[in-house]
This record gives C-alpha cells, sequence and structure tokens, in this order.
C-alpha cells in the first residue's frame, strides 16, 4: 500500500499542498539535500523514492544501523558513474551515523555529486553535526492523524491489487476506527493491525470488545527514554506544574510512566520543581517530595507511584515563587564577577589560641543575646564590600510573612 504517486500521500499537507514547501521545491526542478523529521510510520522513506521518481534520478539506499564509511564511498562511485544523471542517496536512521560518518558525507553532499535525503525519529539538531546540518534542509512530518489512518486502512482493506481485496463492509466502520486510534499515528502500524484483525476474523475470533482487544492489544504510545519526545513530555509535566494546573500535570506524568520512565528520575526533577518554582512561599512542599520520594523507595511500583501523584498535585496547587531561585542564582553572579574577599575578622572561627591571638572571632556578636535576637550593627559581608539584596520575597503564601520580617529587619540594619 505504498503510495506510487505524490497525490497518494496523504497526512502530509503541511509540505506537499500547493505553494508549501516541499511542493515548491518539486515545481522548481530544485531537490536539494534534505532530511526527513518525524515519528515512524508516517512516509519518510515513501517521500524520499517517490522524489527521486519525479526528479528522474537514479534511487539509491543505506540504513545507518547497518551501514558505514565504505558503503558512502561505494554510493558515490556509482553515482558518479552515470553522471549527468542525478542520484538520491537515500540513508535511513541517519541520526545512527557518527560523527565521522557523518562527515565522510560532506564533500559529496557540498559538490553536488549526489542529492543526500537522511531519515531520521530524532531531533536534527542534536543527532546530526553542525556542518552537515548547515548543508541540508530540514523536513518535519507529522503523526498521521486518525482520519487519514482510517482513511487508509479503509483502501487497505478493499484494494484487490496491494491491499487484502475484502468487501468495503468486511469490517464494521467502528473497528476501523478502533484499528486508526490503536496505530497512534503510524500508517505501518495501521496496516499490520488491520491484517491481524481480518486474519483473527478469519479464525473465527468475534470482533467484539473482548476480541478486539484480543487481536489489537493494548495501544502503545510513543516514548523513548533519552530523545526530544522524553524532553517535551517533562517539560510539559514541569510547566503544567509552574502554571497551577494539577490536571495537565497528572497527565504528563501519567503519560511519562505509561512510556516507562523511571519513577525515581520523575520523583528527582519533581524535587527540584519544589524548590525552583515554589521556593519559600509553601516551605511544606520540599518536604512533601522528599517523603514522596522515600514512600516511593520503599514501595517501588506501581504502589510508590500514588505518592509521586499526590505531591504532583500538592505543587501544582501551592502558591509559587522563584524568588530564592533567583536570589542564589544572583549571588552565584556575584561571586563569579568578584575576587577572593577574605571572611572579615569578626567572622572567623577561632578553635586555637594562636587564632584568638591573631584575632580571629574578635568583636562578633552573637546575635541570640543581642536586643531582639539581632546584632543590628554587624555586617555579614567582606570587608570593602557593599551589603547587597539578592532575595526578594514574592507577596504570595508565607513570602508575605517572610517580606515583613525581611524589611523590619533590613530597616534596623540601615538604622531607619
Amino acid at each position: 500500500m505504498r503510495p506510487r504517486t505524490l497525490d497518494e500521500v496523504t497526512g502530509q499537507d503541511h509540505l506537499l499542498a500547493p505553494g508549501a514547501p516541499l511542493a515548491a521545491l518539486i515545481a522548481s526542478g530544485h531537490l536539494p539535500s534534505l532530511v526527513f523529521w518525524g515519528p515512524p510510520g508516517v512516509g519518510k522513506t515513501t517521500l524520499a523514492r517517490l522524489l527521486s521518481t519525479v526528479t528522474d534520478a537514479r534511487f539509491l539506499t543505506l540504513s545507518a544501523v547497518l551501514a558505514g564509511v565504505k558503503d558512502i564511498r561505494a554510493a558515490v562511485e556509482q553515482a558518479q558513474a552515470i553522471l549527468p544523471q542525478r542520484t538520491v542517496l537515500f540513508i535511513d536512521e541517519i541520526h545512527r551515523f557518527n560523527k565521522s560518518q557523518q562527515d565522510a558525507l560532506l564533500p559529496f553532499v557540498e559538490s553536488g555529486a549526489l542529492t543526500l535525503i537522511g531519515a531520521t525519529t530524532e531531533n536534527p539538531s542534536f543527532e546530526l553535526n553542525s556542518a552537515l546540518l548547515s548543508r541540508l534542509r530540514v523536513m518535519v512530518l507529522k503523526a498521521l492523524d486518525v482520519e487519514v489512518l482510517e482513511g487508509l486502512v479503509r483502501r487497505a482493506l478493499v484494494d484487490a491489487e496491494r491491499g487484502l481485496g475484502q468487501s468495503p463492509g468486511a469490517l464494521p466502520d467502528t473497528v476501523l476506527r478502533q484499528i486508526a486510534e490503536a496505530a497512534d499515528g503510524d500508517g505501518r502500524r495501521a496496516l499490520i493491525l488491520l491484517e491481524t484483525v481480518v486474519a483473527g476474523q478469519s479464525a473465527g475470533v468475534a470482533l467484539d470488545e473482548d476480541g478486539l482487544q484480543r487481536l489489537i492489544g493494548r495501544g502503545l504510545r510513543r516514548f523513548d527514554k533519552q530523545g526530544e519526545q522524553f524532553y517535551d513530555q517533562i517539560s510539559a509535566l514541569h510547566k503544567s506544574v509552574r502554571g497551577s494546573d494539577p490536571d495537565a500535570a497528572l497527565y504528563w506524568l501519567a503519560r511519562m510512566l505509561d512510556g516507562g520512565c523511571d519513577p525515581g528520575y520523575l520523583i528527582r526533577r519533581v524535587t527540584r520543581m519544589a524548590s525552583e518554582d515554589i521556593g519559600l512561599a509553601d516551605p511544606r512542599a520540599l518536604p512533601l517530595c522528599i517523603a514522596a520520594w522515600e514512600a516511593y523507595d520503599r514501595q517501588g511500583s506501581p504502589e510508590g507511584e500514588l505518592a509521586i501523584a499526590e505531591v504532583v498535585v500538592y505543587l501544582a496547587c501551592a502558591p509559587k515563587s522563584n524568588a530564592a531561585y533567583t536570589a542564589y542564582k544572583a549571588a552565584r553572579q556575584a561571586v563569579q564577577n568578584g575576587g577572593t574577599a577574605d571572611v572579615p575578622m569578626h567572622l572567623r572561627n577561632a578553635p586555637t589560641r594562636l587564632m584568638k591571638d591573631l584575632g580571629y572571632g574578635q568583636g562578633y556578636q552573637y546575635d541570640p543575646d543581642s536586643e531582639g535576637g539581632h546584632a543590628q550593627t554587624q555586617t555579614y559581608w567582606p570587608d570593602g564590600m557593599a551589603p547587597q539584596t539578592f532575595y526578594q520575597p514574592v507577596s504570595r503564601g508565607l513570602e508575605i510573612r517572610i517580606a515583613e520580617k525581611l524589611a523590619q529587619l533590613r530597616a534596623r540594619r540601615a538604622g531607619r
């Protein structure tokens, strides 16, 4: 059922509709080197084949899983042997090439000895080196939506030449819809599921809820444990917590757990959220994260995942403040911009007689013994360094009270 013409390609109108980027390149007759980036089963290989056809180019293909520099050179020799006819070299899983293998492509792409089309499921920004990426145009392919997949399986069901050659009513519309939904954007998976359902029906499996569950199985969602989808989803979880949306936060937490993400990683990141986004607006958030972490360590999955979910909801509902986080970054910047300032003598430790004789610790005022528990005239900054203000509490949660107390202390220290 692979499309035989560009008109048969569906689901990528943003590239192939009149005036769209890929359609414009085809119309111009100029085919530059490209990289197709998208999830599995959306037509990356198909588009590469069709582009070679419409540009009257020879089509060579390599898999980066198996090929090496020797194979690249052999492909270039084949391309040069048929000049001036154009050659399209399609490299599937191009992100699996290491740096030296990618570098081996550079002179041939640069000289125009061949037109390179790479296919990848990973973000080219991270997986392709900058020298190669600068010579390629990136085309982003989208996952196929349910309507496109439903149309695909419907055509495959009745196509007598390349499909299953069944009658139009061989499968109910509801079953075709379930197949399309279970495929989760992957055309290849949709066709495999269609074959499975038709074979099961022929074997006498009833296409009721239980029968379809056995044939189709549990739907699988796209996820990777190291690539862009992983970091996109943890970003969505973090921003949902920061945006005080507990329902969205739970959704992204469940998505990551469903994809096989390590719950230990998740609770570590959630604990960071407590310090970064809630801070002293609700100081209970951090110890609750530690408690959830301990609960997960003791219970494991799936029982311990509930503790993570509970604390995610709490953080999303808590008042937000990044004042402590911002203050810490400002303090680090001040340290990096300054020299090695000595600790003032009155703040130094004096564990030995010699150090006391040298003046270590002399003049220190013990705050608990001072009036109001605060030595108002004492400074805690290096000599010659003007006091700075890093921490600015926000007017939310407990930091409202903290701000009031700090204002009093700073006014006293300034002699106001």
